[in-house]
Order: structure tokens, then sequence, then C-alpha cells
């Protein structure tokens, strides 16, 4: 689909994820990238250089542009997005939301009464294997979800623990992907929830495991559904789905011995090679330009905001100074 004019947009924020939504939005024909702004002088003008669009000082990016991308470090983003708001522009704010819950339903009131799309950067609803298992999973009787984000300690300064930072995105995706809020949550967490699992209960009877872990010393992005009727394994890194069918138990004869084994159909769906990054910044400027409801919305933020929060408050043993809950107020 393409939009009838070019959005002019920027990105307030040119660190390691900032600058990849530079390039990606230089890149896109519905998208005109006006400047960039960071606390950082040398590293917006390097930035911006790199693309052919200025760096700017926040008041004069704003009032420059249609819709920007809210890249700064969580604590500014709720500062920044109201600054956003104020002067009439659509963002996109990088996950998580916020930093906390009352920030978070601050947010959302003053954006239910603003004009301009504000869209949540949970990247994973566009890796174009979670689009093909979503349509896999219209015809299944899903019985579990199991998903694994691990990966070996980071080479730059992360304040978030693995709840916040990485589990998030596998919680959006549970959420979106059974669309209900689990009635039970319990988790645990060591080395200051750097490694981490929760459990997750529904209504509808299916379950769910997340691990997350930065002390991992291999890099993993997993997700499987068990369902009635096969096995579904989705590599995010990959892009990739192996859907497990009709499993048969059979002997078999080899070098004189009998063993035991199951085999089983296995089918390879074919999904597109996507960046998505390109398919969310994408997305989100279709939405600026016909000012429709963003594909994640701030009510999806923060939904997966509480049940992160309450993850990463079991899991560190003391509920008390997060005390929140997974029903939305």
């Amino acid at each position: 689909m393409q939009t009838e004019r070019r959005i002019d947009v920027g990105v307030i924020g040119v660190g390691s994820m900032g600058r990849q939504h530079a390039r990606v939005y230089a890149g896109l024909p519905e998208a005109n990238l006006v400047g960039v702004f960071d606390v950082d002088d040398e590293r917006a003008a390097r930035v911006a250089g790199e693309h052919g669009a200025a760096a700017m000082d926040l008041e004069s990016l704003l009032a420059s542009v249609d819709a920007a991308s809210i890249a700064v470090p969580t604590v500014h983003h709720y500062d920044v997005a109201v600054q956003c708001l104020e002067a009439d522009v659509a963002m996109l704010i990088e996950k998580p939301l916020v930093t906390n819950l009352e920030e978070g339903r601050r947010l959302r009131s003053r954006t239910n009464r603003a004009d301009v799309p504000v869209q949540v950067g949970h990247v994973e609803r566009f890796n174009p294997a979670v689009v093909t298992l979503r349509k896999i999973v219209e015809d299944l009787s899903i019985i579990s979800i199991h998903t694994e984000r691990l990966g070996p300690p980071p080479n730059r300064r992360i304040d978030d623990s693995a709840v916040l930072d990485l589990m998030i995105h596998d919680i959006d995706v549970v959420l979106s992907l059974l669309d209900e809020s689990p009635t039970s949550v319990k988790s645990t967490g060591v080395n200051d929830n750097r490694h981490a699992s929760a459990l997750l209960e529904f209504d509808s009877g299916i379950m769910a495991s997340l691990t997350a872990s930065r002390l991992t010393q291999r890099k993993v992005r997993r997700l499987t559904v068990t369902a009635r009727e096969c096995l579904v394994e989705l590599d995010y890194i990959a892009q990739s789905i192996a859907i497990h069918r009709n499993s048969i138990p059979k002997y078999a004869e080899r070098d004189g011995n009998v063993r035991f084994q199951h085999e089983s159909v296995v089918e390879r769906p074919q999904v597109p090679n996507e960046e998505p990054l390109r398919n969310e910044l994408e997305a989100f400027v279709q939405a600026v330009a016909s000012n429709e409801t963003p594909t994640v919305t701030i009510d999806d933020g923060l939904a997966a905001l509480e049940l992160t929060h309450q993850i990463e408050a079991q899991a560190m043993g003391d509920r008390s100074d997060l005390g929140v809950r997974v029903a939305d107020d």
C-alpha cells in the first residue's frame, strides 16, 4: 500500500536502536527523514549525515515532522512522548512503553485525548515468521506455548533486566496470539533476573512458559506451540517455521539392534524474507498517513508492561514496590 504523500519523520535518540530507525526511514518510499535529535550532538550529526537528514534540537524537530520514533532510554519515554503529543506529532515509542505503570496509564489517558496515532515498538509482531504463525494457529487447538529468548551478557550497558528487556517481546507475542490475559502468573529468577522464567495460565486452559536470559552462551530466539493437531516450532532469528504432524511410533532394526523411534511429517511453510523493523516502520507510517489505529496500540504496550512487571516482581521475590495487576484499571 502506497501513501498519497510522503510523511515527514524524525528520530529522537539515535543510539544503537534509534540509528536503525533512521536507516530504515531513509529507505522507505513513503517517508521523508527530516532530522534526528540526540543529547550527543556528534552522534546526531553523524547519523543525520549518513542519511541526508539534519541534526536538530528537539523543539525544532517536533515543529518539522508529522511523526517520530522515540528511541531514547526508557526512563525518558514519558516526558518525550508528552512533548510529541503537545506538538501533535504521531509517535512510535520503543518498548518498553515507559518505566512504570502509573506513567503508562497517564500516557494512555493523554493519548486517548489526542488526534495522532501512537504505536509501541514491539517489533516481533512484524517478524514475518510471527505473521505466518498467526495464520497457522487460527485453525489449531492450542494446549501450550513455550518461548526461549536467551543469549550471553551484552557488550553494552543495559539497565533493564532480562524480563523487562527480553521477555517482554514474547509476552507481547503470546498475549496477541491468545487474545486473553492470564489468570495465574508464577515466576522465578536468578542473578537479579538476568535469567528468569515465568509460567502463565489462561481461562481457556492454555498455559505458556517463558524463559529469558543474558547468561546463556548461545543466542536463542524460539517459540513453540503445542496443539492437539501438531507441534509448531518458530525460530525468530532464522525466520522459519516447522510444523510436526502425525508422529508415528515404530521399531526399526539397525546393525542387528532393534530401536524404538518416532517418525513425523514435517511441513515448512514459506516465510517471506523481510526485515521486521522495516515492516514495523512501514506500518507505522501508513497508520500516520491514514490516521488509523496502529497495529500495536498503547493498550497493547501497557498490557505487556503490566504483565512484565508482575513477572519481574515475583521473580525478584518482592511485590511491594511494583504492586501491579494483570487486569487493566
